[in-house]
């Protein structure tokens, strides 16, 4: 009894953290990104060939499979979108590096950067139409992964625990390495539990769409997502409250 309710305990301080905590809303935020990171690599992987635009472990494999004759991976694909991704950290490790005092600041500026390119990733989708051309296919990948390498280097100079957005390996690993039957140094599953709920919610609704038909919604409620957050961080950062505040 006692690990389900500090189960559900870690899950309400995520979901609904204290404001006055070191992270503030930070958790919510970042668990809305981690949701965008399921809908684009549904999206990338269902409709632009095997290549995922977030999760560049997969990449670095499928561009093995790639090399080695098998059938439905690209490499021009894949090393397509592992050189987006890394523009794309570049380019939030610039401005994470200039916002780094002010952590609302940062997580609202490298969004709003970020909704740029998804914004450009939806029309380029919708004037796609419902085959994707190579042209399309390509500039999909360039710009989703430029977005993707953005919210990576937001979220990581962010350093909020268990919350990296794209990454999962290390957050399933923690919930049973540290957990009763591992090193029992505290699994902490509430919050990693809803890091990959929120992921696989996200895969979950944008194959949904695309399985049916609706091709461009996901990246449309990524965006939406991205605004929200966006917009979320600079409004409730505008009085720079101790959580903004770097980690010392």
């Amino acid at each position: 009894m006692a690990l389900v309710n500090t189960f559900l305990t870690e899950v309400r301080q995520t979901v609904i953290p204290d404001r006055r905590g070191p992270d503030g809303p930070l958790p919510p935020l970042l668990l809305a990104m981690t949701v965008i990171t399921g809908l684009v690599d549904s999206f990338s992987y269902l409709l632009l060939g095997h290549v995922f635009v977030a999760n560049m472990t997969g990449n670095v494999v499928f561009l093995a499979f790639a090399l080695v004759g098998a059938r439905g991976f690209s490499i021009p694909a894949s090393i397509a979108a592992l050189g987006s991704f890394a523009l794309g950290a570049m380019i939030g490790g610039r401005v994470c590096a200039r916002m780094a005092q002010d952590r609302a600041r940062l997580l609202s500026s490298c969004t709003t950067i970020q909704t740029g390119f998804v914004a450009v990733s939806v029309v380029l989708a919708g004037f796609g139409g419902s085959a994707v051309t190579a042209g399309f296919r390509y500039g999909l990948i360039v710009v989703l992964g430029v977005s993707m390498g953005i919210q990576n280097a937001a979220a990581r100079k962010l350093a909020v625990a268990d919350l990296t957005t794209t990454v999962l390996t290390m957050t399933i690993t923690g919930i049973t390495a540290d957990g009763p039957a591992g090193a029992r140094s505290g699994a902490r599953a509430g919050r990693r539990g809803l890091t990959v709920a929120s992921m696989f919610a996200g895969a979950v609704v944008g194959a949904a769409l695309i399985v049916h038909g609706a091709r461009v919604y996901p990246l449309a409620l990524a965006l939406l997502l991205a605004v929200t957050v966006g917009g979320t961080a600079w409004a409730v950062g505008r009085s720079q409250p101790d959580w903004s505040r770097p980690h010392p």
